[in-house]
């Protein structure tokens, strides 16, 4: 499948595709950057330009690509790097125009919108475009994530493609191979935002790790939120909370994968099963909020930790780089800090 929804809220058959980014190990391309490598070569010097990506196919062109077109998560990981797109497909902006959370810091009225939501890939426009490059992430390798199947082949026969991993990998790792890619585009790494945000990072990841080490036993529920259903994540899966089990969370573990892998779902009704103090809530666009849910499901509101207040934000679909999650990891140490074992 090259592509699916990565909203909670659409059809049960594309749910388990959801990741946000989604945390397949990637040592060796970690490892590897440069050209036979696995990684990059750069054609800053005016020369030939290619990147290995993590299908492991190689991208070529007979210099840097300039004109790229990116998921949206992709293209702020890249802007965060130093890298700017031409295009963007995916969540861009709300019904009010606004900029959508997946979005983050684009300037998201500069940019050609080739499609909002799954399926409304316009092919045309980004013919239009005459793109270089186009970059996109992968919860589900080889599928390239938000390009439809009917048009894969037609889209990839208009310019390279590039897919990163974001599923059930871990999210350093992303981070790097988007850094990675930037670099090979031209991007500074030594710039002073690069490495500020990688400092802010460390240092968040670092507050999360004494936070676990201090609250030990306290366990953390991810949650998806749908009128119908309530989906838990399982941490493994996602780059994310794999990432955060690494530091010393300890994330519920639900009973059964659905079909697809990353949530079980469960009736509100069966709200019980899981014992959590701290539960973090997907916030992308098309999912029910804390405060939408405090209202309608009941079961919700018995919750010990809804009842304590120990809810916090999940957005599982951040841009792969260190300035698109330091704020998150920050927000998730602060979180561990005040939290206080709530279960029966």
């Amino acid at each position: 499948m090259s592509g699916a929804t990565s909203m909670p809220s659409a059809a049960r058959s594309r749910r388990g595709f959801l990741a946000a980014g989604g945390a397949l190990g990637l040592g060796a391309l970690l490892a590897a950057c440069g050209d036979d490598e696995g990684g990059k070569t750069s054609g800053k010097g005016g020369g030939a330009w290619s990147f290995k990506d993590d299908r492991g196919r190689t991208a070529k062109a007979s210099g840097t690509p300039k004109r790229i077109v990116a998921y949206v998560g992709a293209a702020a990981a890249l802007h965060d790097f130093g890298i700017e797109c031409t295009g963007v497909f995916g969540p861009t902006k709300q019904p009010n125009g606004k900029p959508d959370v997946q979005a983050a810091n684009l300037p998201v009225d500069k940019l050609t919108s080739l499609g909002n939501a799954h399926g409304q890939f316009n092919v045309e426009k980004y013919a239009a475009l005459e793109p270089d490059l186009l970059v996109t992430n992968m919860i589900i390798a080889p599928a390239l994530w938000y390009v439809p199947d009917d048009s894969a082949k037609k889209i990839e026969s208009l310019a390279p493609t590039v897919g990163i991993r974001t599923g059930k990998t871990t999210l350093t790792t992303s981070i790097q191979r988007y850094a990675a890619l930037a670099e090979s585009l031209g991007a500074d790494l030594k710039a002073e935002k690069v490495t500020k945000a990688k400092a802010r990072f460390e240092a968040a990841a670092e507050s999360v790790r004494q936070a676990a080490k201090a609250r030990r036993g306290l366990k953390v529920l991810a949650v998806s939120a749908t009128p119908d259903l309530l989906y838990a994540g399982f941490a493994e899966d996602f780059f994310d909370l794999r990432y955060y089990a690494s530091l010393g969370v300890d994330f519920v573990t639900p009973r059964k994968r659905d079909k697809g892998g990353y949530w079980e779902s469960a009736s509100w009704e069966s709200l019980d099963r899981y014992d959590a103090d701290l539960i973090i809530v997907d916030r992308r666009t098309g999912n029910l909020q804390p405060d939408q849910l405090k209202k309608s499901k009941p079961t919700w509101r018995d919750l010990p930790a809804v009842k304590a207040g120990q809810v916090i934000p999940w957005q599982n679909e951040a841009p792969p780089s260190h300035a698109g999650y330091a704020p998150l990891i920050e927000q998730l140490a602060t979180a561990l800090q005040d939290a206080k074992k709530v279960r029966a």
